[in-house]
């Protein structure tokens, strides 16, 4: 076939060179974007009176048509016209003849696709932050049903100090929200209309860049045409977005593989959330949060690829950029599989609430509040440290815990130990004495699932 661009060609590319030329392996899947960003700009070019009224009712009335048949698979995309744009250009120009070749007027396929990737990024950010939505409601919902079920919190994978599981999951909802935050700062950078740039130097045309943003859903207009064409930092920010959000799912996943192992038992995975081995009869396997943390991998090679992609490129387009989008896509395909697999994973585990407290009494999870109430009674901090250090080798020496210490046993090692020291180290009240704004305390716990749900409502 003789290509568009053919004019000052004397001989045909190769065959090798189309297929390792195209794009259309992987660019067809923005057939919508660039039917209706095609659709907008012809429009515009009748309006402006850049070709007839009526020439620019036909190819946007025959567009619509193109669209329909691409959606009923009455259309086969064809590898030699290289790329979504000039398959949707040929497939026109078949269909209407010359009129169709009008389409192209004041325009260039490197804002074509400048525009059509800024709408396909805007589409899919928006049915993200709905995922990343819903897990947020689920992780809020379970939260509300565990304010007072007690499990160790952790530092160095140690048990440190008794919290809620409310607490734990409350963590993962900040990270989250502020996922959610991240997508809509990018939504609001990609929503910017490149078209109108050209190749890079805008047109002679009196295009109304203005009227073709309204149309498409755009709040702004590239205000540089060299940077509307080359400007990727859209793709670069989504996937450097969807990297940290698959990071907060990876660490989640790592601590329900370690939560569902029988060192552990705090939590039972769903069947329908699990898998077995294929020699080992009695094996329950955690596979999909294994999945997840393992496809976390994936999306930040991606992120590395595309910065490495467009690190050394002068202005303005250069066809490296083409290898924009494999990895945006497969980034885009990869979250969207793994968000609800996770948040169902979540929603149907089972919580061994008696396993999580039995935890917490061993590790010395109290000992920090046994020195509190040192310094309550007037002991310095460091002093009062010092005590509970000793009593803690005392036990660990005598096969002990703090909590089934003689108060003469406390008393050998401090006389200002008394009765009342009991109470304070108990891991409930150990939990209700953070009473501190961003506590594990019910109090502090309910308070922030009531602020999420006013949160989420407002999204």
């Amino acid at each position: 076939m003789q290509k568009l661009w053919g004019g000052r060609f004397t001989k045909s590319t190769d065959s090798f060179t189309d297929h390792f030329h195209s794009s259309i392996g992987f660019d067809s899947r923005m057939y919508r974007e660039d039917i209706t960003g095609s659709m907008a700009h012809a429009a515009m070019l009748g309006k402006q009176g850049i070709i007839p009224q009526a020439d620019a009712d036909l190819i946007v009335k025959t567009l619509g048509e193109i669209l329909e048949d691409i959606e009923a698979g009455k259309v086969t995309f064809d590898e030699k016209a290289e790329d979504i744009h000039m398959n949707m250009e040929t497939i026109l120009i078949s269909r209407i003849g010359d009129v169709g070749k009008k389409l192209h007027t004041g325009r260039s396929r490197n804002d074509q696709v400048a525009l059509d990737t800024r709408m396909y990024t805007k589409k899919e950010i928006t049915e993200i932050k709905a995922l990343v939505k819903e897990l947020m409601e689920e992780l809020n919902a379970l939260a509300e049903q565990h304010t007072q079920t007690i499990m160790p919190g952790y530092t160095h994978l140690q048990r440190a100090q008794p919290v809620t599981l409310a607490h734990h999951l409350l963590a993962y909802m900040e990270m989250f929200k502020r996922d959610y935050d991240r997508l809509c700062d990018t939504y609001r950078r990609t929503n910017v209309l490149p078209l109108g740039s050209g190749a890079l130097a805008t047109t002679t045309y009196p295009l109304d860049r203005y009227f073709v943003a309204e149309q498409l859903g755009f709040d702004a207009i590239s205000a540089n045409s060299m940077d509307g064409v080359s400007d990727r930092d859209f793709c670069v920010e989504i996937i450097s977005d969807l990297s940290m959000l698959m990071m907060h799912l990876s660490r989640f996943c790592e601590e329900i593989i370690l939560w569902s192992s029988h060192e552990f038992r705090f939590i039972e995975l769903d069947d329908a959330y699990s898998t077995g081995s294929s020699i080992m009869p009695q094996k329950k396997n955690p596979d999909m949060a294994e999945l997840i943390r393992g496809k976390t991998g994936r999306v930040y090679g991606h992120l590395m690829g595309m910065l490495t992609t467009m690190k050394g490129l002068p202005l303005a387009y250069n066809k490296d950029m083409q290898e924009d989008k494999e990895g945006l896509f497969d980034a885009i395909d990869t979250v969207k599989m793994c968000l609800p697999v996770f948040t169902k994973m979540i929603a149907t585990m089972t919580v061994r609430k008696e396993n999580m407290l039995q935890a917490t009494k061993g590790g010395f999870t109290n000992a920090t509040d046994a020195a509190d109430w040192l310094v309550k009674q007037g002991v310095p901090f460091r002093d009062a440290h010092s005590i509970i250090g000793h009593l803690v080798l005392y036990c660990i020496e005598h096969n002990t815990n703090l909590d089934d210490l003689s108060l003469e046993e406390y008393q050998a090692i401090s006389p200002v130990f008394n009765e009342s020291v009991y109470d304070a180290i108990s891991v409930k009240q150990c939990v209700e004495a953070r009473n501190v704004i961003g506590g594990p305390s019910e109090a502090m716990t309910t308070k922030a699932i009531e602020e999420n749900k006013a949160y989420l409502a407002n999204l």
